[in-house]
């Protein structure tokens, strides 16, 4: 009896982690689903959900960040690209969106340090990067104006 009561516990070991990674899975792909959409609210009901089942789920924070970022909501988006970053410290998406809201807070110094780190991992948005350096050297002040 023991051994079938083991072989039905294990059966029903598995089945639970095998949904909890579906569920997990099924919550950011419906979440970015809605996202495409404009759905925003759906969407970021869903990638907190997401968060739930998975806290170390980068792209869930990243998607909330954006969310928050066209909500206009800059608290809740520095706190979503903290916890990206911490999770995933090279995710190029986050330490972009970074700089272009340090280089908006005018955190000029906070720019070229995220810069100078988005240099040695970028892959696919190096000429953001470009774009913001340019940028930043229009609008810093130069040191030896008076």
């Amino acid at each position: 009896m023991t051994k079938i009561s083991k072989t039905i516990f294990m059966i029903f070991c598995f089945v639970n982690i095998v949904n909890f990674s579906q569920a997990n899975e099924n919550f950011f792909n419906k979440g970015l689903k809605f996202f495409k959409d404009k759905k925003y609210d759906d969407a970021k009901f869903m990638f907190e959900r997401s968060i739930v089942f998975n806290p170390k789920d980068s792209s869930s924070y990243l998607y909330l960040a954006k969310i928050y970022n066209i909500e206009e909501n800059q608290d809740k988006v520095e706190k979503n690209l903290e916890a990206t970053l911490l999770i995933e410290p090279n995710n190029e998406d986050a330490i972009l969106m970074s700089m272009k809201m340090a280089l908006e807070r005018s955190n000029y110094l906070k720019v070229r340090e995220l810069s100078k780190n988005f240099k040695k991992i970028c892959k696919k948005l190096c000429d953001e990067n470009k774009d913001i350096l340019d940028t930043l050297a229009n609008i810093e002040p130069k040191n030896n104006e008076s």
